[in-house]
């Protein structure tokens, strides 16, 4: 087994998520199996009761792990099924050493950072490397930056790993800031000297150095940094600021030949990647022969990082189609002050993406209202599903007071209730219905169709509420389809509204399976009921 670690230096959000991605991406297209994780060094368990503000998306795994979005460029980048083995965070190594301490694991020695935390995660390598013996290749983020205190633990980790496993199996690549200094005009290094400085004090030399710049690197710049900072000149790579999408970082750090590099400090044999299916790709991304408007209706629509992997699928359907997928970003208190048509009446699409609280609710159902009476598509998603539901109940079935009990406890007709196991749970963290899960599709209907007529399907979840079982009767002779319900519950999984040029509603989250050239089935759907609404 081959490590690579990925660190990063002089300040965040560099983009080393994108930068493991894109080289796994380019590992994989050299004939390589690859694995991406992330270890992050705050003392939350999981980023699953984290406020949108503070972390953005909520990244879901198959196993039901509450993730980092990183996780999400993982997955969509490289063709690797993640699980909470490759997801860790401070907050789990202490929980876990607390652990082991009260169990008498440790025979009544006195814990320590070093070797007790350390150790833990070791472990954590380990556990990944035996659960993945076909890998040819682990590669971790850490998340930080090197010279804050809460990450050092995890640096002296890798330190030790390296040592154990032997050095020629570990690839460490640093990722740094190349500032323009404009009124000097000049690019300066120093910055990452200093960054690289301080990695080299805990014990780790980088074998590559990625510099994320505005500007070409310039080969003075590439052999100053290389000499102060002890690196081979071409190990030291540009990481440019992509013109148009995400989807060039790949292309972008193939022209340093970053793979080869890689490959070259790893002693692994790999053939030169074929690239023209990614470039292919790109390419409709950047020239696209249609353009659609498609309205996201949420509460955080002001943070892009909030409905991260809901933008890549579309993003990546409208590829498919040839399309770019205008995103019209909505806030739904907005449509509870001015009139639906005055703000959604141009679109070719709407969409109302998960969430929780009570805050911009009423302007979703007003959003699912416009789009059914105005044979707009329309997608929901989660709460986007809960919504249909009631806005049906209300209008066409005549209850004018349904609602969930999510925001109404005493809601005169709880067509979205909580889950009976859900019923008392007082912990926020990974306590909803989470993960994937089977479920049975019904044939003669949309969904059927979306699917390929396959009876069954496997959808990630993260929800508390659901379909309220008591009403489905009353829904469904009032022309409400259910198209998909779960294999082990009977839970609501998919809602369509019939004579409708597309309206669909999944209770699960599809945008968490979306690929590059694999978009997801209902998003690839939508955004083509777009186009043809356009």
């Amino acid at each position: 087994m081959k490590y690579i670690f990925v660190t990063g230096g002089v300040v965040s959000s560099l983009g080393k998520g994108l930068a493991a991605a894109s080289i796994g991406t380019l590992l994989e297209h050299r004939g390589l199996k690859v694995l991406l994780q992330k270890f992050d060094p705050y003392l939350n368990v999981d980023p699953g009761t984290m406020s949108p503000y503070q972390h953005g998306e909520v990244y879901v795994l198959d196993d039901g792990a509450e993730t980092d979005l990183d996780l999400g460029h993982y997955e969509r980048f490289a063709n690797c099924t993640l699980s909470q083995t490759n997801s860790l965070s401070s907050g789990q190594v202490f929980e876990n050493v607390i652990k082991n301490e009260r169990k008498g694991k440790y025979l009544g020695a006195t814990v320590q950072f070093i070797p007790h935390v350390t150790d833990e995660i070791k472990d954590r390598l380990k556990q990944a490397t035996a659960e993945n013996p076909e890998t040819d290749v682990i590669i971790t983020e850490i998340g930080g930056t090197v010279g804050d205190i809460e990450g050092h633990l995890f640096l002296e980790a890798l330190r030790q790993f390296a040592q154990e496993v032997g050095r020629t199996n570990v690839c460490f690549i640093h990722v740094t800031l190349l500032p323009l200094v404009r009124a000097a005009g000049e690019i300066k290094t120093k910055p990452t000297q200093q960054s690289v400085a301080k990695l080299r004090e805990i014990g780790i030399q980088p074998d590559i150095i990625i510099c994320r710049t505005e500007h070409e690197l310039g080969e003075d710049n590439r052999a100053k940094i290389a000499m102060f900072c002890n690196v081979p000149v071409p190990n030291v790579v540009a990481f440019r600021d992509v013109e148009h999408t995400i989807y060039e970082c790949p292309l972008d750090l193939r022209k340093d030949k970053i793979d080869r590099l890689v490959s070259d400090v790893l002693g692994v044999e790999s053939s030169t990647p074929d690239l023209s299916k990614w470039e292919s790709f790109v390419e409709r991304l950047i020239h696209p022969e249609h353009n659609v408007r498609i309205a996201v209706v949420g509460k955080y629509i002001e943070l892009q990082d909030a409905y991260k992997s809901i933008y890549e699928s579309l993003t990546i359907s409208g590829a498919e189609h040839n399309t770019k997928v205008e995103v019209i970003k909505i806030d739904a208190e907005d449509l509870e002050k001015t009139s639906a048509k005055e703000i959604i009446g141009k679109v070719d699409g709407i969409l109302v993406p998960g969430g929780f609280g009570d805050r911009g609710i009423e302007g979703k159902i007003i959003a699912a209202q416009y789009a059914r009476e105005n044979k707009i598509p329309y997608f929901g998603i989660c709460l986007g599903m809960q919504i249909a539901t009631i806005e049906y109940a209300r209008n066409v079935c005549g209850l004018a007071e349904a609602n969930s009990t999510e925001f109404n406890k005493e809601a005169a007709h709880p067509v979205i209730s909580l889950q009976e196991e859900q019923q008392g749970i007082t912990d926020m963290g990974a306590s909803m219905r989470l993960g994937s899960c089977e479920s049975i599709v019904f044939p003669d209907t949309k969904s059927s169709e979306i699917y390929d007529k396959a009876e069954t399907i496997h959808e990630r979840h993260r929800h508390r509420y659901e379909f309220n079982p008591a009403y489905r009767e009353q829904l469904e002779n009032a022309g409400l389809v259910i198209a998909s319900v779960s294999q082990k519950e009977g839970l609501v999984e998919i809602i369509e509204v019939p004579d409708h040029p597309f309206f669909v509603a999944a209770q699960f989250h599809p945008e968490f399976k979306s690929k590059p050239n694999s978009p997801h089935p209902i998003f690839s759907s939508f955004v083509k009921a777009a186009l043809e609404n356009s």
